[in-house]
């Protein structure tokens, strides 16, 4: 029976998938998958020829093999391996290469022989690489094929780097990367324009023949691609849908990848549910969105149409369903950020008491505050709370190098209108000038142009918080210490940095914590930051009673925003204060125009943001409740 269920939820799924609570336990079990079929070879006197990947997904993976290696004695000694792809051109000892990457995230830690390691030559005449591709291929059928390859997935759905196009049977060759995928490698390479525009790789037809495929995926990020992969039709415009023809083929999934799959997206269209409140708030917003009606017009017939009839029977009539969730999202909606003084509170999102509540925005970087919440942020101001702002990072990678140099002429020329001696500056600024000019992609700045870059994040972060109306003694600029490293790679998390969170907490005895909530990236800034936070309350709500009143509060930046139906504040902005939010973004003018770090969405930060909450407040009123201009959204989160 519980064999006949899986298969009825798993219906939309067109081949294996297997979903772990976390990244870490699906790489330890992927691990474990790796070194057993590496014993079992050595026990036969054979070689274990494996099939690599390269890229954040796999790290964890890999980390565990080395783990077992030092720890449990796990030999690589008759381990063959195979990468799928290089960059090309690519310097075998170039940060970005794939070389370097196998070599400091497992075979320098391992004892792999060397001649058993093979990896696309990304220096190769281009005259050669056909040849070179040959050979590739001929090595390992020589070795009777790959026992197991192991895939990520990009964002377009290429696996190695077979794009978008690629045939079902090519080979190992030359391609043209897609522009998806240039953007986003982009950080790596300090910008798109230095991300190769071709690679080598394996083929689809060469992943096909290994005897066990798996392919892993992380994070939300992932979830769209991963929905198309496994339940689409098989398409050339998604390679990755070729997988559902190989019989030795298993996705090995986080939860947060696995959540646009049907049988966790939208479960009550493969099986019958609990339905715990959040549940059926989001059942039955997708049923008015997707028949396109208000809530209250719902009916009977639309919920047995379209896989709700068990709510409809267990908890029906449909209508008082409908009142009771129409209700419920009408709750969240409130102009009083900080609570309504003098009000009941018992249907509002924030407590009436007290009336004056103290504030801190926890901002990742330094301009997350206003893009993210800047609406919420000037009225919580304007209605008279203690509010504090913290700048978590100093956000002093994400400046143009044009921008630094700017800066420092003005003030070698604001130095000598007073009269000042400014040879220092002027020596500081040539040794700048030099540096700029010969700087390769992603190098590592001077630390006098960190400082700089730095100082530019600091003071329209300054000019923000003054518009928003803080006093300077408010302003509070943390300069975590996992953040500088003036790389795109950041250290891991410190005792200094959470100190340093307590220590804020401590001065301040928030009410009411503001965090960025948007972890879709869980390698981004905002989740560490979060992390922090979290760490910080949770010990500090072991010895202090003010943290027993303090309640934890997310918001989302210009990239993502929260699901309607996890919204349980939802602040509603006038076209006025729209444009005062507009304002407060504009005081960050390195930011402007044409961001360090843009991501995919190339609109400038405050146009996002703005049809962002428009698209917010667009949804309630499709939903059936009142028209608003615009609509800042928070979840709250249990500590």
């Amino acid at each position: 029976m519980a064999r006949l269920n899986l298969l009825e939820e798993t219906r939309y799924e067109k081949l294996p998938v297997t979903v772990y609570p976390n990244q870490q336990e699906a790489a330890k079990q992927v691990a474990k998958r790796i070194a057993d079929l590496i014993r079992n070879k050595q026990e036969a006197n054979k070689p274990a020829v494996l099939g690599l990947a390269t890229g954040v997904t796999p790290i964890k993976v890999y980390q565990e093999l080395v783990r077992m290696h030092k720890e449990e004695g796990l030999s690589f000694k008759n381990v063959i391996t195979f990468n799928l792809d290089e960059y090309y051109p690519m310097k075998p000892d170039a940060v970005q290469s794939y070389v370097t990457f196998m070599n400091e995230n497992l075979f320098d830690h391992i004892d792999i022989e060397k001649a058993n390691v093979h990896i696309p030559d990304g220096t190769l005449d281009i005259d050669a690489i056909q040849a070179f591709c040959m050979d590739y291929e001929e090595q390992i059928e020589a070795l009777g094929g790959l026992d197991l390859q192991i895939l990520g997935i990009g964002r377009t759905g290429h696996i190695g780097f077979n794009e978008p196009g690629s045939a079902p049977n090519s080979g190992t060759r030359l391609v043209t990367l897609d522009d998806l995928t240039r953007s986003d490698a982009a950080r790596d390479f300090g910008g798109k324009e230095n991300v190769p525009t071709k690679a080598i790789t394996m083929g689809i037809g060469t992943i096909f023949k290994a005897r066990e495929i798996i392919l892993m995926a992380w994070s939300a990020k992932k979830a769209p691609i991963i929905k198309k992969a496994v339940e689409g039709e098989i398409s050339g415009d998604v390679p990755a849908t070729y997988l559902q023809l190989s019989d030795n083929v298993e996705f090995v999934l986080d939860e947060a990848a696995a959540s646009e799959l049907t049988r966790f997206d939208t479960p009550w269209l493969v099986k019958d549910c609990v339905w715990a409140d959040q549940l059926k708030k989001k059942a039955v917003i997708w049923l008015a969105k997707t028949l396109d009606k208000p809530i209250l017009k719902l009916t009977e017939e639309d919920y047995n149409n379209n896989g709700m009839a068990q709510l409809a029977v267990e908890q029906g009539p449909v209508y008082n369903i409908n009142i009771d969730i129409f209700n419920k999202i009408q709750h969240t909606i409130t102009g009083w950020p900080g609570g309504k003084p003098n009000a009941d509170d018992s249907q509002r999102p924030e407590r009436a008491e007290p009336a004056k509540k103290r504030s801190i925005v926890f901002s990742p970087h330094p301009d997350d505050d206003v893009i993210s919440m800047g609406g919420t942020f000037i009225r919580l101001v304007d209605q008279g709370h203690d509010v504090h702002v913290a700048y978590q990072t100093s956000g002093n990678t994400a400046v143009w190098d044009d921008d630094v140099l700017r800066y420092v002429e003005f003030a070698i020329d604001f130095q000598h209108s007073m009269g000042a001696d400014n040879s220092q500056l002027r020596s500081v600024y040539e040794n700048m000038r030099q540096f700029i000019e010969q700087k390769r992609p992603n190098q590592l700045d001077t630390q006098e142009i960190r400082n700089v870059k730095g100082f530019i994040r600091k003071t329209e972060a300054i000019a923000g918080a003054r518009y928003a109306g803080l006093q300077d003694d408010h302003i509070h600029f943390m300069a975590l210490p996992f953040y500088e490293t003036g790389k795109t790679q950041k250290n891991s998390v410190s005792e200094e940095d959470i100190q340093l969170t307590v220590d804020l907490l401590q001065k301040v005895k928030p009410h009411q914590v503001f965090a960025a909530g948007d972890f879709a990236d869980p390698h981004g800034t905002h989740v560490v930051c979060f992390n922090i936070i979290l760490t910080a309350l949770q010990r500090l709500k072991q010895t202090e009673e003010w943290v027993k009143d303090c309640w934890l509060w997310l918001y989302r930046g210009a990239w993502h925003e929260f699901e309607t139906y996890e919204i349980e504040m939802a602040v509603p902005l006038s076209p006025q204060e729209v444009l005062r939010k507009r304002n407060a973004i504009f005081k960050h003018q390195s930011q402007k125009d044409h961001p360090v770090f843009p991501g995919d969405d190339k609109r400038e930060f405050w146009v996002r943001a703005e049809d962002r909450n428009r698209e917010t407040a667009a949804n309630y009123n499709h939903l059936g409740l009142a028209e608003y201009e615009a609509i800042e959204a928070f979840v709250r989160y249990p500590f």
